[in-house]
């Protein structure tokens, strides 16, 4: 792996992703950049930042009554929902507050609400909060899994993606590729970068990476 890089938020510079070339492999693709969120989804004063940068993308157009985090983002969601109740934003919800909950993943890697949450999805307008939206699998597992659920997906909010749109729907993000333009992800059985014989670094996921050599 090589030196890691900071990426300042242009909005608000207490939002930094940390960027570590190399070749990773993710669940659904290789990629030539892990990209470290760690501090982001953790720290106090970094969650709450990028909680207001994505609230201000979305305040004014979106529906929301739920707030559904992938990838760890509990933290962020909860702020989220804190900003976009002080900016006024619009839920259906009975009880006007907005609900923050995160699926199951079972063994098969599908995703699963219990009884219990199913009162916070069913019939409600879903923000989904993710850590990235690469290739796209993630965001189409966890759609089919909320449109199961009767959930309406209102929009898609991310810290990095490689995308600005999913299924018609747009996704909000703080960074992209513009960010880091040599960002490239690949088929794992097209990996251009194992068709150049590189070592793998590391297995990664959105909670971290194992090294391997």
């Amino acid at each position: 792996m090589q030196e890691m890089m900071k990426i300042y938020c242009k909005e608000n510079n207490n939002v930094v992703l940390k960027a570590i070339p190399g070749h990773f492999i993710t669940p659904n693709s290789h990629v030539n950049y892990y990209l470290d969120m760690t501090t982001i989804k953790s720290r106090l004063s970094e969650a709450s930042a990028t909680a207001g940068v994505l609230a201000r993308q979305i305040s004014a157009t979106t529906i929301v009554d739920t707030i559904v985090c992938i990838d760890g983002c509990e933290i962020i969601g909860a702020f989220l929902a804190e900003e976009l109740t002080k900016a006024g934003i619009y839920s259906l919800n009975s009880h006007k507050t907005i609900y923050i909950v995160a699926p199951e993943h079972v063994n098969t890697g599908q995703l699963v609400f219990r009884e219990n949450l199913q009162m916070m999805i069913k019939g409600k307008n879903v923000l989904l909060l993710m850590a990235s939206a690469t290739t796209g699998q993630t965001v189409m597992k966890a759609a089919q899994t909320l449109n199961y659920y009767g959930a309406t997906i209102s929009g898609i909010s991310t810290i990095f993606s490689a995308a600005t749109s999913s299924m018609g729907i747009p996704i909000n993000s703080i960074f992209s590729i513009r960010d880091i333009p040599d960002y490239k992800t690949y088929d794992p059985e097209g990996c251009s970068l194992c068709r150049d014989n590189i070592p793998i670094d590391a297995f990664a996921n959105a909670y971290g990476y194992s090294s391997i050599r």
